[in-house]
């Protein structure tokens, strides 16, 4: 995606700088020129606005955020689509200026158990209070963990949030390659589902990162994480360091449990455990959340008593000192003396006779022609100012000036006030006006035949620089600078851009490998990317089936690379829907994947508006079934 900053979008934010790019969306910091503050904006990536799919979870996403309202979560302003200029889908969000929990993790390593519990009462106050609201944010990570400048901690990027507020969200194998691998819980992992408890194990995983400074599990791809998030048991705190609390050790091994009904049920069960172990660690002390932290406001000094008298005494001195001088610059009319008047009278007479004497041997009919000043005017106005004179003029030269503009006169000889015999002739320079020429078109010209062209004027060559390409052919010029048509002086430098040809770039190969890493680092690289699903049993969910072209060769920059994901296998099992609510049972089955047909009902399923309590009694296929997906399941209801 191109650099939008300095772009105005919906009319009122001025975008400033990009200070974040992802796979989906770029921010930028901006300034509400409506209400003169700073915001940062999140533009979706031009290629993903076609897709609907993404649009909507974009939306989703914006939804998801203005719908919570906490402290201690990035708030959302605005969303919209940019109608004046670029065409952008956008959401507005607070500026936090600061830095990010990953940041503060690579500088420290690793916390103390005091400023683990901290960071993690804010961090579940947020999501406490999403998930009341029925909202999942499935991305916690560090990554999302603002702080900023004055202490504040934001969970920001609802990005894969879902819930009741903001209808459904993606694809249970989209979900898997979205998020954040080495934060899934193994249920996201094998089926793509998610609740309250999903964002539980993330926000164990993210403790047990603080405590211990480093992930439970390490890999050489994101899929060999996954699977051990979903076959391994996420060891205790204790085993890496000894200082840690057993109560605290305890609760984040069960909210890291692979069985996410050994988990705390949500983020607030979470949240009042850990406030437990503050309050057993330090009972003394009153236990306040970071997100009830206020930035203390600096009072502006005002003037003092003494320096506001020493100010008035000051204008007093300042009004005294000024009488004595209008005192003394007002004095009365003198009185002049006889004498003082008769001299004036002899000096004035002495003067009219030297102007009178003057004026006969200077200009007088004693002298001869005075030329008037011509320089500015045109040939005609001239000769009208000359004739009456008995003079004229002939145009010696014409030159170009930088001043005069073409066809004023420059100079004249005699030049204004000189003197000439009469019926003499005045020499007049005429301008050409500025020197100027105009650059000629370059354009698809080898080199040579460029600078050939470029000498028939007075122009010089400053060299030549080379660029890739798509467009124009290797070794063809592809512009000049200055360009082409613009008017310059003369022996103005010119500098030449000769195409390289189309760049190639090396590719890498992504078999095997998270095709969302995939299509980001590809579309960075300058390709076109394009991407279809399909079943594998050998490749897990989310990652590339095949790429072509194939890795380890070359190909030309903004080329097509086609990339086949996996959607994981065409096989399911049944799920355990005993026992559980008609519509529950129903989105599980969907979830999957698999069609249903319910018995035991006397109208049809409708899950919005009617609601059934009527509960799952009996499966076809039966539960634990391996079946293909798109099956029909039959459930019986009562």
């Amino acid at each position: 995606m191109s650099d939008l900053s300095g772009e105005l979008i919906d009319g009122r934010y001025q975008l400033i700088s990009q200070i974040a790019q992802g796979g989906m969306a770029s921010i930028y910091s901006a300034l509400d020129t409506r209400l003169d503050r700073k915001v940062a904006v999140k533009i979706m990536h031009p290629h993903l606005a076609q897709d609907e799919a993404f649009v909507n979870r974009f939306i989703r996403e914006a939804k998801a955020a203005a719908a919570l309202t906490h402290p201690n979560a990035v708030s959302v302003q605005d969303q919209g689509w940019n109608t004046n200029g670029v065409p952008a889908v956008f959401i507005v969000m607070e500026m936090v200026e600061g830095n990010t929990l990953r940041e503060y993790l690579e500088e420290s390593g690793k916390f103390g158990v005091a400023q683990t519990l901290q960071y993690l009462t804010a961090i579940l106050g947020a999501l406490a209070a999403a998930h009341k609201l029925g909202i999942i944010h499935r991305d916690i990570k560090p990554e999302n963990i603002l702080i900023s400048h004055d202490g504040r901690i934001k969970i920001a990027d609802f990005g894969l949030a879902h819930g009741t507020l903001i209808g459904s969200t993606l694809t249970a194998e989209s979900s898997v390659v979205l998020g954040s691998v080495s934060y899934l819980s193994p249920e996201q992992v094998q089926r793509g589902i998610s609740d309250s408890r999903s964002d539980v194990y993330s926000t164990g995983i993210l403790a047990y990162e603080l405590l211990v400074g480093e992930k439970p599990f390490s890999g050489d791809s994101p899929i060999q994480i996954a699977y051990m998030h979903v076959n391994n048991r996420v060891p205790r705190v204790s085993q890496s360091r000894s200082d840690v609390p057993k109560e605290l050790d305890e609760l984040i091994y069960s909210a890291t449990s692979s069985n996410p009904d050994e988990r705390p049920r949500d983020a607030g069960v979470f949240l009042a455990a850990i406030q437990d172990i503050a309050r057993s660690i330090d009972p003394k002390r009153n236990q306040l959340s970071l997100e009830l932290d206020i930035p203390m406001q600096k009072i502006s000094e005002k003037p003092s008593r003494s320096k506001m008298k020493k100010t008035k005494a000051e204008a007093v001195k300042e009004i005294t000192q000024e009488k004595p001088v209008r005192e003394l610059t007002a004095g009365t009319k003198r009185r002049i003396s006889k004498r003082v008047r008769r001299n004036r009278i002899i000096a004035m007479g002495l003067a009219v006779a030297v102007g009178i004497a003057s004026w006969y041997v200077i200009i007088g009919p004693g002298s001869r022609i005075v030329v008037p000043s011509v320089v500015g005017a045109s040939v005609d106005e001239a000769n009208a100012a000359l004739s009456p004179l008995g003079l004229t003029s002939i145009v010696t030269e014409k030159r170009f000036d930088e001043d005069i503009a073409a066809g004023k006169i420059l100079e004249s000889d005699p030049s204004g006030g000189g003197k000439v015999d009469a019926g003499g002739e005045v020499k007049l320079v005429i301008s050409k006006g500025q020197e100027r020429y105009v650059i000629p078109v370059l354009t698809g010209l080898t080199p040579e035949v460029a600078i050939k062209t470029l000498t028939k004027q007075p122009l010089k060559s400053a060299g030549i620089t080379e660029e890739f390409n798509s467009t124009i052919p290797k070794g063809l010029v592809i512009s000049s600078n200055p360009s082409n048509g613009q008017t310059v002086k003369r022996d103005t430098p010119v500098t030449i851009l000769v195409s390289k040809g189309i760049e190639e770039v090396a590719l890498t190969t992504y078999v095997q490998q998270s095709g969302d890493q995939a299509q980001v680092e590809l579309t960075e690289a300058g390709f076109n990317v394009e991407s279809s699903f399909a079943y594998s049993e050998t490749i897990a969910a989310g990652a590339v089936i095949s790429q072509t072209p194939a890795g380890l060769v070359s190909a030309p920059k903004g080329s097509t690379i086609t990339l086949v994901v996996s959607k994981g296998s065409k096989f399911v099992f049944i799920p355990n829907v005993y026992s559980i609510e008609t519509c529950r049972a129903a989105v599980t089955l969907k979830d999957l994947g698999l069609k249903y047909k319910v018995l035991g009902l006397k109208v049809k399923l409708r899950c919005t508006g009617t609601k059934t309590d009527k509960k799952v009694t009996n499966v076809s296929p039966k539960v634990g079934a391996k079946v293909l997906r798109g099956t029909v399941v039959t459930i019986t209801v009562g």
